[in-house]
């Protein structure tokens, strides 16, 4: 992994490293010499009763260079690529908030105990991942971009309610748009034709494993366009769409608010809006349900590389490289070298 420097001026303070090595060689040379002069004299020896050093009395020296150069390193403030454990990603609550979501089959109703679970849904999630909330209904629109504030998207989910209409598509492509936080468009009068939004170049679906959807839904698609459309340009973007549907497939009447609505879930649908962005299709019964899917929700986000200031690392190194060579000379020659 390459190694950049913040202050790489500070590097030329290893130039005095060779000044201190030729005084060590020095150093090294008056000692040979005195040696031969006088050792047959007895002025200079080795401490009696003890085996000669050799090798080792250069030891502590190497530890003191080594130090050295590690903590005028680290005054150029290294900065490296490193890979950090650390949970990453883009994960899209989007909640069918149609008016059967209001039935009580689900105590206290199905919208209440699809927002409980998913609240502690949220509350598990390691801070790194950003959540986002879509509501969904005959029409589509993010109520909470995503973010790392797990408060504001409590918030988001608490504020949701029933209201109108199903549709599956305008789910999924408004979660793609928070997903990739694309503003609204500007809407200027003007008799210039408008230069058409290239599309993004296709990739294999269930690619892009930092972003998923989690698509809450208890009726079937009542307004155009083809859901499976959205589905495919979520697969289109690498983007997993995981449908968890509430009810029975058979399909229930139901009164809500005093009226007699009759409700089927479309399970085909979302089996294969599923199969088509490679997630995987849950169905949820009652409240226990739905804790137990949330619980085998795995939408494998990637573990991203960070850039890293290592400063305090080369720093400690240095440090215990001088006390090392610190240690060996105080036991070997009861001195600093």
């Amino acid at each position: 992994m390459p190694m950049i420097f913040t202050w790489p001026l500070m590097l030329l303070s290893l130039l005095v490293l060779p000044l201190f090595i030729w005084i060590y060689w020095r150093a090294q040379q008056r000692r040979q010499r005195l040696t031969t002069a006088y050792g047959t004299l007895g002025v200079v020896r080795e401490t009696a009763g003890r085996r000669p050093l050799g090798w080792r009395r250069h030891l502590p020296p190497l530890f003191f260079l080594l130090g050295l150069t590690t903590l005028l390193i680290a005054l150029a403030r290294p900065v490296m690529t490193i890979g950090v454990p650390r949970w990453e990603g883009t994960l899209i609550l989007a909640f069918d908030v149609s008016g059967s979501m209001a039935a009580d089959d689900l105590a206290p109703s199905r919208m209440e105990a699809a927002k409980a679970a998913a609240i502690e849904f949220v509350q598990r999630q390691p801070p790194s991942v950003r959540i986002g909330v879509v509501a969904f209904a005959d029409s589509g629109f993010a109520i909470q971009l995503p973010t790392n504030d797990q408060a504001v998207v409590l918030s988001s989910i608490n504020r949701l309610a029933p209201e109108r209409g199903t549709s599956l598509a305008y789910g999924i492509a408004s979660s793609i748009d928070a997903i990739y936080m694309r503003p609204e468009p500007t809407r200027i009068y003007s008799d210039l034709t408008p230069t058409p939004t290239p599309s993004p170049t296709p990739v294999e679906p269930g690619s892009n494993r930092s972003a998923a959807i989690v698509l809450i839904t208890d009726g079937e698609n009542t307004v155009p366009p083809e859901p499976l459309e959205a589905a495919q340009l979520a697969a289109d973007r690498g983007v997993r769409v995981y449908p968890i549907g509430i009810g029975s497939p058979a399909g229930t009447t139901l009164e809500v608010e005093g009226f007699i609505v009759h409700t089927r879930l479309d399970e085909p649908t979302l089996q294969q809006i599923a199969a088509v962005t490679q997630g995987i299709y849950y169905n949820a019964q009652n409240d226990e349900d739905l804790r137990t899917i949330y619980d085998a929700l795995d939408p494998e986000f990637v573990i991203r590389t960070e850039t890293l200031e290592v400063t305090a690392i080369f720093a400690g190194i240095g440090t215990l490289l001088l006390l090392i060579g610190g240690g060996f000379s105080l036991a070997w020659f009861s001195r600093l070298p």
